[in-house]
């Protein structure tokens, strides 16, 4: 080659083939979380600073937001495994390898998971079908009473089939020899890979519904919050959460038959889902649109019959179990009431302990609360000046139902984190939030160890419990504020530009976009849409007209 044809291919190489055109360097409506979130510019001054202005963003094939942030869940979620992995050593007692629960491990350890002394406590080690099998057990007072596996049918089948797939492990390892451990670290194993898969499958539902695809950086602090480290593998929540997760995803895609469908399996886990339908019932109510929610209840309703009936019919007193011990059911150490109780100095609901004693009177102030709740949530929806987005309701009635609930388990706090991710994508807060609630572990942890062993006295934990209710009655201010101030919601203000409206709900299905219903009485109609106000202002995610992205240089 010559000195002139080297001189021109350097040229060449070093021309830019054409005009800069922000519409093909970055994807249409893409949020840039390095200009947008502080939490995420702060980070990128470790790696080179903000993306730059004219980089290549969304078209990326192999490391997409989805793949990334699945990447980082499946890290944190190898360190949940790490905080558990604790109650897990085996030693050898008379020839024989046991757990080794002694000098009270699992507090000192802090490596608790309900889902070991579970396998013995429902009978699973000994092969029974739940539901079918009644087994004698002792009560708080010790006395001596007749019960069946108490966890709704799908998270009790799901036990079992964790149980019988490490029995498979077991007979594996007599008859060919392959590597095993006791039967319970086995069935331990089983169940958090199990729910390790749940957990992913609710970031993947997330991330697709985050601002329909133009948020997905907001489900990064799902993936990596402090509360998958504590609480992912403490007991079998995520099964529900990725149900509530895909339910609401599928009602996004506008498919309410199939949102219903998962939406009655995850109620089929855990009841919460269900209050996911409740939502929907007062924004379709405001919006005129009905039938969707028809067809998602009656799916819902098919779905958990579908899971129930066969169970219900073939042994009902052990399908009733669920139902019969959550009335009786004491009040728990993690709740307001054992707050209150702890402060003043007495059991509110009888019974000695942080934990009071069964009583109906419990159960009807929680009743009342909740029926209070449900009357907030609704009022909010039809008589908010804007439509409320259904995330931002679903986290109230989730976050409003823990909060007067008899029951607070540390693992309960899992339901609001998807939830949170949709209604107020506030990496900071946020982020703060879940820390002060993974941190309740810690103290709650020392109080069972007791003052005896070095243990934490009870009012140094339920400070920590009035903290983190606080925290959490402080994200529902903020939700209830961006709801009558809409144009401070990150989700609806993301990047309106000046030739399209902001966005209405990209998470509603149906109810993006739509009018208010005119076919409301009065007293059930918000005052701006008597007056017409928003419905002019209000577009469809999926149709409005999209304005390329101008990053700053």
């Amino acid at each position: 080659m010559t000195a002139g044809q080297e001189e021109r291919e350097d040229d060449r190489l070093h021309v830019s083939p054409g005009p800069y055109d922000p519409a093909t360097a970055v994807e249409p409506d893409r949020d840039i979380p390095s200009y947008t979130d502080p939490v995420a510019r702060d980070f990128s001054t470790a790696l080179g600073g903000p993306v730059g202005a004219h980089a290549l963003v969304g078209f990326q094939r192999f490391f997409t937001p989805l793949r990334l942030i699945l990447l980082v869940a499946v890290l944190f979620l190898a360190l949940g495994w790490t905080t558990k992995a604790g109650c897990l050593q085996q030693k050898s007692e008379n020839g024989e390898l046991v757990l080794d629960w002694s000098g009270s491990r699992p507090y000192v350890s802090m490596c608790y998971s309900d889902t070991v002394p579970l396998y013995s406590a429902e009978r699973l080690n000994e092969g029974l079908m739940p539901y079918k099998t009644q087994f004698t057990d002792t009560d708080a007072t010790g006395a001596p009473q007749e019960r069946y596996m108490e966890y709704p049918v799908l998270t009790g089948m799901y036990q079992y089939a964790s149980m019988r797939i490490a029995k498979a492990w077991t007979y594996l390892h007599e008859q060919w020899g392959v590597p095993a451990a006791i039967e319970v670290v086995l069935f331990f194993t089983v169940s958090a890979l199990g729910l390790a898969m749940f957990w992913l499958l609710a970031i993947w539902a997330t991330t697709r519904s985050s601002g329909a695809g133009r948020r997905p950086w907001d489900v990064m602090i799902m993936a990596a919050s402090p509360l998958v480290i504590v609480h992912a593998f403490t007991n079998f929540d995520a099964i529900a959460v990725a149900a509530t997760a895909v339910g609401m995803l599928l009602w996004a895609r506008r498919r309410p038959g199939w949102a219903g469908v998962v939406l009655g399996l995850g109620t089929a886990a855990k009841l919460y889902p269900v209050f996911i339908l409740v939502v929907l019932l007062f924004l379709c109510l405001r919006a005129g649109r009905l039938r969707p929610w028809v067809t998602a209840s009656a799916a819902a309703a098919a779905a958990w019959l579908a899971v129930n009936l066969p169970v219900a019919v073939m042994w009902p007193q052990g399908w009733w179990e669920f139902f019969h011990r959550n009335s009786i059911r004491a009040v728990d150490m993690d709740s307001i009431y054992a707050v209150v109780s702890s402060f003043t100095g007495g059991w509110v609901f009888g019974g000695e302990g942080p934990r009071g004693g069964a009583s109906p009177l419990a159960n009807g102030i929680t009743f009342v609360l909740f029926l209070f709740v449900i009357a907030g949530v609704a009022y909010l929806a039809l008589k908010a000046p804007r439509r409320p987005r259904v995330a931002q309701l679903a986290f109230l009635i989730v976050a409003g139902f823990l909060l007067v609930n008899k029951v607070w388990s540390p693992q309960y706090s899992l339901w609001l984190v998807p939830l949170a991710v949709l209604a107020i994508p506030h990496t900071r807060i946020l982020l703060a939030w879940m820390t002060i609630d993974a941190l309740v572990w810690v103290p709650r942890m020392m109080y069972f160890l007791g003052m005896q062993n070095k243990g934490l006295p009870e009012q140094a934990f339920t400070v920590t419990v009035l903290l983190r209710d606080i925290a959490v009655i402080g994200l529902c201010a903020l939700v209830i504020r961006q709801i009558y101030r809409p144009e401070e919601d990150l989700v609806r203000s993301t990047f309106p530009g000046p030739y399209s409206p902001p966005l209405d709900d990209p998470a509603g299905g149906v109810l993006d976009g739509a009018p208010d219903s005119e076919s409301l009485p009065g007293p059930l109609r918000s005052r701006s849409a008597q007056r017409g106000r928003y419905q002019t202002n209000t577009a469809s995610s999926a149709a409005r007209p999209h304005t390329p992205i101008q990053t700053p240089h």
